[in-house]
């Protein structure tokens, strides 16, 4: 692999990871499209640390809240009349809660269905019908209102649901984000908290994957430490440009615009399938 071929893989990564379109669904058309070589599992290691750096990076202050209000739990036990008074109370802790009841069933489907999943990378075909599928879950977003719950008032069913649809995004051409996001609209969840949630849910899911990838004797790679840098910095750059402007749009409530972009990619993805 060389520097080229690194920025450009970096590039996709940081676009598709956060963007509602699939970041392995366009993996794997690229792959085939350009002839470009499956990455080797250190280098793809490092753009998901990318990828997941732009989540940090974005989400610092929300982290951080969370973070201090967990350390103050303890002190905070007697007053507030009990744990789940004091998820009531703050939602600092409050979205502790929902990503901690939220990650349970991806891990759970992750752990059962990962050898299956790797199976499907493998085709083409399977991508460009999840693609469409992606499409379809987005354009149904475009007339649920802008008045949605807070994060007080969304329950642990709700996250287990979005926990569960986030777990079934690791089939090729389902779009984590989109899918994520989507699901916490059709629930009743405000846009900005569906946004929020669906990222920050995403860091357990990403570092419980890079925990599992490091648990292997493929870590060897011939690929320089020059351009594993050069991919993984522009994953984390690319990557933060792309969550920013997904904010916006879900904020905004379009995150229906996206759908025809994957409709028009799961078309030419069967098309190029059922052609070669």
């Amino acid at each position: 692999m060389n520097s080229i071929e690194a920025i450009v893989l970096g590039t996709i990564q940081g676009l598709t990871e956060f963007l509602p379109v699939s970041s392995s669904g366009h993996l794997v058309l690229f792959q085939n499209l350009f002839g470009l070589k499956e990455p080797e599992l250190l280098f793809d290691i490092c753009l998901h640390v990318g990828t997941l750096s732009a989540v940090i990076i974005v989400f610092y202050r929300e982290i951080l809240d969370i973070l201090k209000a967990l350390f103050q739990i303890p002190g905070r036990m007697k007053t507030a009349g009990g744990f789940m008074q004091l998820c009531q109370a703050d939602p600092s802790i409050r979205m502790a809660l929902l990503i901690v009841v939220g990650s349970i069933p991806t891990a759970v489907i992750g752990l059962l269905f990962k050898e299956i999943t790797d199976q499907l990378f493998g085709s083409i075909t399977i991508v460009g019908f999840m693609l469409l599928v992606t499409g379809t879950i987005l354009w149904l977003t475009r007339r649920i209102g802008g008045d949605g719950r807070p994060v007080g008032r969304t329950t642990l069913k709700d996250a287990l649901i979005i926990g569960t649809v986030q777990g079934l995004a690791i089939l090729p051409g389902i779009s984590r984000s989109g899918s994520t996001i989507s699901m916490a609209l059709f629930l009743g969840v405000d846009r900005k908290v569906a946004g929020r949630y669906s990222f920050l849910l995403s860091i357990p899911a990403i570092v419980g994957a890079l925990v599992l990838g490091l648990d292997t004797p493929e870590l060897h790679t011939a690929v320089p430490m020059g351009t594993i840098v050069a991919g993984s910095v522009v994953s984390a750059l690319v990557g933060w440009l792309a969550l920013v402007i997904l904010l916006r749009v879900v904020d905004r409530g379009q995150l229906h615009r996206f759908a025809p972009y994957c409709w028009l990619v799961g078309i030419v993805t069967l098309m190029i399938a059922w052609m070669g």
